[in-house]
């Protein structure tokens, strides 16, 4: 018996890096999982990858998070396939490029407000509905020590990535009594973004792990999945409202980073 059996959940951004990691660790306790991706290619990949290697029931939707009808319709697709919504994963994000605070936009901060904290809401606005009835449901919504730490010359993710841990606590007072539990993870792992970040600048990168109390990036899977996993099941079903850092210890000691000056 797996800890999700019965459950069904829909993770974002789930073709590749963190989402695929937490897909995978959902599946393997028993969940059906909804991978919501705008890349097609990843996207069906692994939704085969949870059938054929963890004998999981998967689903692949085609969804651009930075349109509400794409939003609902991944919803809308999980509870026709699956019949309901149990676990929500906000993973996917869009932001722009690196640059100074002195040079960032009004149009970039936009672009990860709409890639970050808008399509979180919209997504906890579509299944909230469904897990009342449902008698609950978990919410985990993915935020960054980017911000927490105020890393530099990415302003607008930083702010986007807070905006989304008051969501989260905002959603987790006024829905705690509907048992939906909304809480965050704080990641450090080594995602396709960071790996090419390490390979652009080697010795900034051996730097940061330097800081990290671990001295090395989360596995996707084994390290941050297992997070998500906890926070899924009912072992966190008197947890809300909180940000969990999978970090190593990063944010102890506020690890920082300063990436080569755009």
């Amino acid at each position: 018996m797996g800890r999700l059996d019965g459950k069904a959940a829909i993770v974002t951004g789930g073709g590749q890096g963190i989402g695929r990691g937490v897909a995978r660790a959902l599946a393997r306790e028993g969940a059906a999982v909804t991978i919501a991706e705008i890349n097609a290619e990843t996207g069906r990949a692994v939704a085969r990858e949870l059938e054929d290697e963890l004998g999981a029931t998967a689903l692949f939707v085609p969804t651009d998070v930075l349109r509400q009808a794409d939003v609902q319709g991944m919803v809308d697709a999980t509870l026709d396939a699956l019949g309901r919504v149990d676990i929500l994963v906000n993973n996917a994000y869009v932001a722009a490029p690196f640059n100074r605070l002195e040079h960032k936009s009004g149009d970039e901060l936009l672009l990860a407000y709409r890639g970050g904290p808008l399509h979180t809401l919209w997504a906890m606005q579509a299944v909230f509905p469904h897990m009342v009835a449902q008698g609950g449901g978990r919410i985990i919504n993915f935020v960054s020590l980017n911000g927490i730490n105020a890393h530099m010359y990415s302003a607008d993710y930083n702010a986007a990535k807070e905006a989304i841990r008051a969501l989260t606590r905002t959603a987790a007072r006024e829905w705690a009594r509907h048992n939906v539990l909304v809480n965050a993870i704080a990641p450090a792992a080594a995602t396709p973004a960071y790996v090419a970040f390490a390979e652009a600048a080697p010795e900034n990168a051996a730097e940061m792990l330097q800081q990290n109390p671990m001295g090395r990036m989360g596995d996707p899977e084994r390290d941050i999945g297992g997070v998500a996993l906890f926070l899924a099941s009912d072992d966190s079903r008197y947890v809300t409202g909180n940000t969990l850092f999978a970090d190593g210890g990063g944010h102890i000691n506020g690890v920082q980073w300063v990436p080569p000056l755009p």
